[in-house]
């Protein structure tokens, strides 16, 4: 029983690799199918609508009817978006709505499989696990499945056969066997046990508590905005200076983000601290540096700066990503968990759309002065952090 949460975790690595396995091959649906910069942005955007509900309703169900059942359908529709996605080849609408069913996935997964790792890295399901233990490790499994998820489809795409068709295949063959796994998971919420209709529990009063509004929800966006721009939006900008392997390109950055974000855990577990703000402030410092890096890249043309803003990026990310659930747990307690980290996610992926806005709104302003923009906010961002640095704590 002591190794149960790796069942949990084998759940969250596989639905974070159908999330971000679509992230590198980006610029080869440009190449190879023609499509625009705007078309690929919404590629990107349409995640976000799957992403946003499911964050927000898939906790609730889990409370009332236990976090395997709603794992495992998760890690079933993680499997239909990667059937989805390999007739990408046929037209845009086999990806919007495989894009689709991968955020349905990711927003159920981190939600859901983020509580359930905390719930099983505790008494009784595992007695040598410290209170840190279930958010490090449900922030690796979900930036080890992403990594990994980019490093395969990434690979594939640029030199393996079938590159549209390969990459979301070979998750299809890797996801089956874990369906048995989330089955021998054990339970961590009695069936039925929250009362009342399921839609009551949409209700999250410890959203409300001035912790995390006034300090979670501020560090959260920063997450994925530097995770956009650093492997999402920069390739793609950067395609003419990249070409012929700007789906290589694409994936170096990515892995060099998601593995710097996992192999940071250590320190992260080291710079927090229950009576401040101070692994947040870290992080979204390092964040605001890696946007200005982005920036940096884009306006110089310079790919080798987009890896330098990669490992910022990265870091900016592991950092905050454990940072933020740590203070999310601290928040909420064990009654609020599912729903409160559901908040979480929704509050950080709203992140993933700003290149979306960035490419509707240039022109009028131009790259450079956006990019400007952000790093004033991620400014203030940090000064907000630091004002509220001891204040509102959990339990004061």
């Amino acid at each position: 029983m002591r190794r149960s949460w790796l069942g949990a975790f084998a759940a969250l690595f596989v639905c974070s690799w159908a999330g971000n396995q679509f992230t590198p091959v980006l610029l080869m649906y440009e190449q190879v199918q023609g499509y625009g910069d705007a078309t690929v942005n919404a590629f990107l955007g349409v995640y976000v609508l799957g992403l946003a509900p499911a964050l927000l309703v898939a906790g609730t169900l889990s409370d009332r009817y236990g976090r395997r059942p709603v794992m495992l359908v998760a890690t079933v529709c993680a499997m239909a978006a990667s059937a989805v996605l390999a007739l990408g080849f046929l037209g845009p609408l086999p990806i919007y709505v495989g894009r689709l069913l991968a955020g349905i996935t990711v927003g159920t997964a981190t939600s859901v499989g983020t509580s359930w790792l905390k719930e099983l890295s505790q008494v009784p399901f595992d007695r040598d696990a410290d209170a840190g233990s279930g958010a490090r490790r449900a922030s690796l499994a979900f930036t080890l499945g992403s990594g990994v998820g980019a490093l395969v489809a990434g690979s594939l795409a640029q030199w393996g056969p079938w590159p549209e068709v390969l990459p979301f295949v070979v998750h299809l063959v890797v996801t089956a066997p874990f369906l048995l796994v989330v089955l021998r998971t054990p339970e961590t919420v009695a069936f039925g046990g929250a009362p009342g209709p399921w839609w009551r529990g949409l209700r999250v009063p410890a959203a409300g508590h001035r912790r995390f509004t006034g300090v979670v929800a501020v560090v959260a966006p920063w997450i994925f905005v530097a995770a956009a721009l650093a492997y999402g939006y920069a390739p793609v900008l950067l395609s003419d200076q990249t070409q012929g392997l700007g789906v290589a390109y694409a994936t170096l950055v990515t892995v060099v983000a998601l593995g710097v974000a996992a192999v940071v855990q250590p320190a992260a577990k080291r710079l927090d601290a229950v009576d401040s703000a101070r692994g947040l402030t870290v992080a979204v410092g390092l964040l605001t540096v890696a946007v200005a890096c982005v920036g940096l890249t884009v306006t110089t043309g310079g790919p080798w700066w987009g890896v330098g803003a990669a490992v910022v990026a990265g870091a900016g990310m592991g950092i905050g990503l454990s940072s933020a659930l740590l203070e999310v747990q601290r928040i909420a307690g064990p009654r609020h968990l599912a729903g409160l980290t559901g908040v979480f996610y929704a509050v950080a992926y709203a992140g993933f759309l700003t290149p979306a806005v960035m490419a509707a709104i240039t022109p009028p302003f131009t790259t450079a002065q956006l990019f400007v923009a952000l790093v004033v906010l991620g400014i203030v961002s940090t000064g907000v952090v630091l004002a509220r640095y001891r204040k509102h704590l959990p339990g004061a």
